[in-house]
């Protein structure tokens, strides 16, 4: 039995919503998962308020970046229209969406990445990166490294300056931000001025206590936890492979981070074991627990005054971080 306690009643009310409209991961087979992959999240004035506006002062546009395997990896990038074509002095934005490795989409962001673009005024590139089980890992890390090695040689075509460039995302997503961020260091690029790793998964040993402490938490639970892990790691592949585990790489000279968790979350203690071993690697670290709320808080930003908080926080750190000046 799912437990909702500590949380406000409005979150209650979304997180029973979210578990009753989504089935469990590990009650699906694989038609099951193409399925949800295909479903968007409503639009409109009412879905609105409670996963937030897309802001339409962004202008949305797609394009496409070369894997290694010939493989057209899918873009969805954001630019303010209030930046002019001719100008090319804007930082980027590298956006890697959750969903487990398994499932998730680049629409269903739109709210998320318009107001990073619009408030940060950068522009954002959302990676549209293949998913497991039909591509197990680290086909999806690679991927995105792939896509950001792209981005850093592309200025001219994104008419931005990809000498000042972050990458983030939540869940799976801030596992493959923080492994981007340890691969272009091992390569020597040094593009990326920081990390926003919002309730990031970074130790697939399963070893953070949390896990049994909120194995009933709702929207995920340590069951589905399991099933997305499975999905994802090959039978027999080694679980502390810094690629898929970035706790396990080396933190060291890797840019500034922003690690954000919540509370009621049974992947927290990866977020704040990852945000302790990169501050005693040297890495300048801002980590943020919000408490009362389960994972996927984030994307429900009208159903708390904390979702608010998380993103007025995201947004505040990646302008600092790439622009010297707050929103």
């Amino acid at each position: 039995m799912r437990s909702y306690r500590g949380m406000s009643p409005l979150t209650t009310l979304v997180s029973a919503v979210a578990d009753l409209t989504r089935p469990p991961v590990e009650s699906l087979d694989i038609d099951g998962i193409h399925r949800e992959r295909a479903g968007v999240r409503p639009r409109g004035r009412v879905a609105s308020l409670l996963l937030g506006r897309v802001d339409p002062t962004v202008g949305i546009t797609y394009g496409t970046a070369p894997a290694r395997d010939d493989h057209e990896i899918p873009l969805r990038i954001y630019r303010p229209r209030a930046l002019r074509d001719a100008r090319t002095d804007v930082p980027v934005v590298l956006w890697f969406h959750g969903g487990g490795w398994v499932w998730g989409n680049l629409v269903d962001y739109d709210s998320l990445c318009t107001l990073i673009a619009a408030r940060v005024g950068a522009v954002v590139v959302s990676v549209d990166y293949r998913m497991a089980p039909e591509h197990r890992a680290p086909r999806a890390a690679l991927d995105c490294v792939d896509a950001t090695t792209w981005v850093a040689a592309s200025g001219d075509v994104l008419r931005a300056d990809t000498r000042r460039m972050a990458v983030a995302g939540d869940s799976a997503g801030g596992n493959l931000a923080a492994v981007v961020a340890q691969v272009m260091r091992d390569h020597a690029m040094t593009n990326l001025r920081h990390q926003a790793l919002i309730y990031p998964a970074t130790d697939l040993t399963m070893a953070s206590p949390s896990l049994e402490e909120h194995a009933d938490a709702p929207v995920l639970t340590r069951r589905s936890v399991d099933a997305f892990r499975d999905h994802y790691l090959s039978p027999g592949a080694d679980p502390r492979d810094p690629l898929v585990s970035p706790l396990w790489g080396d933190l060291r000279d890797l840019p500034p981070a922003l690690v954000q968790t919540a509370d009621v979350d049974p992947i927290r203690d990866d977020g704040i074991r990852y945000a302790a071993a990169l501050e005693a690697a040297g890495v300048r670290t801002r980590l943020t627990n919000y408490l009362g709320v389960p994972h996927g808080f984030a994307s429900f930003p009208g159903a708390s005054p904390l979702g608010r908080q998380q993103r007025a926080e995201l947004v505040t750190e990646l302008s600092r971080a790439l622009t010297g000046r707050l929103p």
